[in-house]
Formats: structure tokens, C-alpha cells, sequence
């Protein structure tokens, strides 16, 4: 059992912990239950509270899922067994507006969303974190796999002790005020610990499966969800070469995304992969693997946790361009008002839509922020 004050270091509250109440974030998985196991052990008073996301009858109930109705049967047993209460709130329809619905619109854009990342930076990390406010909590507890630690400029966020349980990439929108309140006490564990201390504390959701896949995609038929939602954006157009030369036709953009090999639907003499989504065109423009190296980024609606802004000067970084991929070695500057990220080290199948997150290149674990791409450029524009 980890000794109460190295938990109350983690958790890095204000005031007597007697006094103070924050607010867990049950999934119904072991992670966020362990987290919540980890704020009662510190002696402060915790409220569980689990956000319904789907009506009862949505196709997410199939096992592997988050989000569904049996995880929040789970998430109230563990609770119990916790001994802390436990409220549901019903967020199906900030969930649909927030995060369905945009999702739908990216693919029809041509883009491949992270609807995990839309989650945290919408429902969660502003429409929860407003409610653990409107309850008293100092705090809301997740069950994330990132590191809140302490910085000369104030809280500061780091990878997972854990590589293989790194959040960091699906928290990049994390901003300084949210970071404030949010507290992540199983990033320096291993999963492995986690389980182990489920177990110790008599959880029965210790050997739980992890959830898998995008939470709300029955079957992960992702193109149904869009079609269903948008109808009458789903149009038949060409597939086309480097050159504009027609060699296929396809049933709509959003059966498509940058780097994909299988599923195209022509032959060539070498392997072909989609290089460029053009919605506007209904076009989807395939290449050779060669054509996919992408050295310069451009971002939107980019979030810096830093002190110190990207300006016109480039600054040497770690990027990261999906949360799969290792960061590689990169420059961040302004340009024109816009934020470009110069890849040193060029990387394949960038995607608008994807984020780039971003991290220090003296301390690899720390993050700097990130922000989504809008496209992605085979050579530095001039």
C-alpha cells in the first residue's frame, strides 16, 4: 500500500485535507476508480461523479467500449466498495453537440479527428471541471496517465512514467487554467501497478478490459455515424494521381484518410497510398509511399503551456503528429500570424485534423502544448 503522505504529495492539494473535497472522474474503468481509491486515501472528501454520454439504447454498449451503460453499473459499485458517493450526470447532449456532431463534420471536410481529444477539452476538462467548481471541489481527479508536476512557472505537464499508458498527446488542449485544478495521481505508476493496487483495495473492476477504439462508432464503422449525421454530404467522386489523372472513383471522402494503402480501389504497377483528401473536389488524390513525407506543419487554435510564446524566431522541439508515433525532432515559429512546425526528421501520413503536440526538446517528458493540423507541406514553403 503507498503511504498516505506520498499519495497527498501527488495529489498536491490546498489546505487541510480534512476540509477539502474534490471531485473523481469515474469512468468505470480501474484507472479512474484507483485515482478516486488514491483521493480517499489522502484523507480528503471525494464525490464520484460519472457522465452518461449515450441514451440507453446507443450501440456503444458493446464490450471493449467506454462510456456505456454497463460502465456506469461499474463505476457506482466501485464507489460503494470505495465508500465515497457517487452521482450521474447526463451529458448526451453536450457530448453530441461537442464532440459527435464535430467529429461527423471534420470527416466530411476531409480531415480525421480525435474525438478523444474534443472529449477531454469539452465535456470533461470544461463542462465537469465547471461542475466539481459549482460543488466545492478544489480539484477533479482523473484517471489520465500524464504528470502534473511543479515548475518554476507553475504546474507544468509531463509524460507517463509509462510509456506504453501515455495520455499526453489526448490532453495537449489542457490549458493553464484547467491545469490549475486538474489532478492526475496515476501518471508516475506503471498500469501494471494500477491493477495491483485495484486488487489490494478489493476493486472488482481490477481485471476490467480496457476500452478500445472511438467510444461512440458501433463496430468501428466510423463512415456510419457520418453518413447518418450528415446524409446529404456524402457524394461519389474521383480518385486521381499526383498529376490529376483519374484512376478510380470512390463513394465518398469519408472512407478515406492520408497515408491509408488497402481499400482503394485501383490497381498500379506500384503500391499507392492517399496522400491528400480535397473535399471541395471530391477528390482523393493517391501516391507513391515517397509522397507522403511531409516536413512542414501549419496549426490552428494552437494551446501553450509554456512561458515563453513561439514567435518568428524558430524554436528547436519534440513533435509528435499522432498519438501512436514516437515525437521526432522539429522547429516551432510564427509566421505571418500563423504557427508552423518545420518536421527535421519529415514524417508520413500527416493528416489535417490530427493534432501536433508538441514537447521540450531539453526535457523530453515535459509538454509544451500543440494545436491541430491544418496541412502538411512536402518542403518548407519559401
Amino acid at each position: 500500500m503507498i503511504p498516505t503522505e506520498q499519495i497527498r504529495a501527488l495529489m498536491d492539494l490546498p489546505g487541510d485535507p480534512g476540509r477539502t473535497r474534490v471531485v473523481a472522474a469515474m469512468s468505470g474503468g480501474v484507472d479512474s476508480a484507483v485515482a478516486a481509491a488514491l483521493a480517499r486515501q489522502a484523507g480528503v472528501d471525494v464525490v464520484g461523479i460519472t457522465l452518461q454520454l449515450y441514451a440507453s439504447d446507443a450501440p456503444a454498449r458493446r464490450k471493449g467500449a467506454c462510456c456505456a451503460g454497463q460502465d456506469i453499473q461499474d463505476a457506482r459499485l466501485a464507489a460503494a466498495q470505495i465508500g465515497i458517493p457517487h452521482y450521474v450526470l447526463d451529458y448526451t447532449e453536450r457530448f453530441r453537440t461537442s464532440v459527435i456532431e464535430d467529429f461527423a463534420s471534420s470527416y466530411v471536410r476531409g480531415e480525421t479527428p480525435v474525438p478523444c481529444i474534443q472529449c477531454n477539452q469539452t465535456v470533461k476538462f470544461h463542462d465537469l471541471l465547471g461542475a466539481a467548481k459549482d460543488l466545492g471541489a478544489s480539484a477533479l481527479v482523473t484517471g489520465h496517465y500524464i504528470r502534473r508536476i511543479a515548475g518554476p512557472a507553475g504546474p507544468e505537464l509531463h509524460r507517463a512514467v509509462d510509456a506504453t499508458r501515455d495520455q499526453s498527446y489526448f490532453l495537449f488542449a489542457t490549458t493553464r487554467a484547467q491545469l490549475d485544478f486538474v489532478r492526475f495521481p496515476l501518471g508516475g505508476f506503471p498500469k501494471s501497478e494500477t491493477r495491483t493496487m485495484a486488487s489490494a483495495r478489493g476493486l472488482g473492476l481490477a481485471d476490467k478490459p480496457d476500452s478500445q477504439d472511438i467510444c461512440f462508432v458501433p463496430d468501428g464503422r466510423y463512415s456510419d455515424i457520418v453518413q447518418k449525421l450528415r446524409p446529404g454530404a456524402i457524394e461519389p467522386g474521383d480518385i486521381v494521381d499526383l498529376s490529376g489523372r483519374v484512376l478510380g472513383q470512390h463513394e465518398g471522402v469519408i472512407n478515406f484518410t492520408v497515408g491509408q494503402r488497402k481499400g482503394l480501389g485501383v490497381s498500379h504497377g506500384e503500391p499507392l497510398f492517399v496522400v491528400r483528401i480535397d473535399a471541395a473536389r471530391r477528390q482523393v488524390v493517391v501516391g507513391p509511399r515517397g509522397a507522403l513525407a511531409t516536413r512542414q506543419i501549419w496549426l490552428r487554435d494552437l494551446n501553450w503551456l509554456d512561458a515563453q510564446a513561439p514567435c518568428d524566431e524558430a524554436r528547436p522541439v519534440l513533435a509528435r503528429v499522432r498519438s501512436t508515433r514516437q515525437p521526432v525532432r522539429a522547429e516551432i515559429r510564427q509566421v505571418d500570424g500563423r504557427v508552423g512546425v518545420t518536421l527535421l526528421d519529415p514524417e508520413e501520413g500527416v493528416a489535417p485534423g490530427q493534432a501536433c503536440v508538441l514537447y521540450d526538446s531539453r526535457d523530453e517528458a515535459r509538454m509544451l502544448g500543440g494545436g491541430w493540423i491544418v496541412r502538411g507541406e512536402a518542403a518548407v514553403a519559401a
